[in-house]
């Protein structure tokens, strides 16, 4: 039997830790994916910050699905040793947050370069990370994501089976794949519904306006009716993307998700109440 467990990236409700909290268990979510904490991003708290974080997760009973850490969120042409010491200091961030969970991408390409250009040092960067993950029980989730090497089913199909580790998994995310011209089912599932441990669910209109799950045309309710058919007990995590939100200068290239509103606890709530009648119309 599937079992879906929710979670998501809450610094889209607001900056605060606390807030962000309040409103999960207002809404009986357990878990969430750390990414923004009080205006800081998760890579870079030290351990202290990390303590205050845990205790404040006692307080409020939730705990940690993944960590939304920006690793491989960076061009293929920077510099990579600088980079490894941050998954190393993320490493050590999940370990005290008892999670073997961290998302990752797969470094953006050059517009209007050739990928095929890059593969070699892809994949390269890729086992590197890999590697530490192997070294430290820890699982590397590489999420599709638009203009990074690993942006398309078949591309992230390469890196999954050039690694060939089982700490390194995919990350599905809808949205992403529509915004790329990816079909996401059958298409993209298929290719890489071996390798599927985690769900980010947003969805996207073929324009690539992000909207609530079932609004798009990103399949998502075929998408999780065949992952609960063969049995998935896994994380749905909520990223909403309908509003702008402290942190989102430092993760997209183009300024397009800047201009929109701020973030909201109510637009959180809509992700979510949209993804609970897509699950309890497949649980019936």
């Amino acid at each position: 039997m599937s079992e879906f467990i929710y979670t998501g990236f809450s610094d889209e409700i607001d900056e605060n830790i606390e807030k962000q909290f309040v409103h999960l268990n207002k809404l009986g979510i357990k878990y969430f994916e750390p990414r923004g904490v009080n205006g800081k991003n998760i890579s870079s708290l030290d351990d202290e910050e990390v303590e205050e974080l845990k205790s404040t997760m006692e307080k409020y009973n939730i705990k940690v699905s993944s960590i939304g850490s920006p690793i491989g969120k960076i061009k293929i042409t920077d510099d990579f040793d600088e980079h490894l010491k941050v998954l190393e200091r993320t490493i050590k961030t999940a370990k005290m947050l008892n999670v073997r969970y961290i998302r990752i991408f797969s470094f953006y390409i050059p517009e209007g370069e050739d990928h095929k250009k890059y593969a070699d040092e892809v994949i390269k960067r890729m086992k590197a990370m890999t590697k530490l993950a192997e070294e430290n029980d820890i699982i590397l989730l590489h999420e599709n994501e638009k203009e990074i090497y690993g942006d398309i089913a078949p591309r992230c199909l390469e890196i999954l089976e050039a690694i060939n580790s089982p700490n390194l998994r995919a990350v599905f995310d809808p949205a992403n794949f529509v915004q790329c011209g990816q079909v996401t089912y059958p298409d993209a599932f298929d290719i890489l519904k071996p390798y599927i441990v985690y769900m980010h669910i947003k969805d996207a209109l073929l324009n690539g306006e992000v909207v609530p799950a079932g609004y798009g045309v990103g399949h998502v309710e075929e998408i999780l009716q065949e992952l609960g058919k063969s049995g998935y007990k896994g994380f749905v995590s909520l990223e909403p993307h309908l509003g702008s939100f402290k942190g989102l200068e430092n993760l997209e290239i183009d300024d397009h998700m800047l201009k929109l509103e701020g973030s909201t606890p109510e637009k959180f709530t809509i992700a979510y109440e949209s993804l609970k009648k897509i699950i309890d119309n497949i649980n019936g």
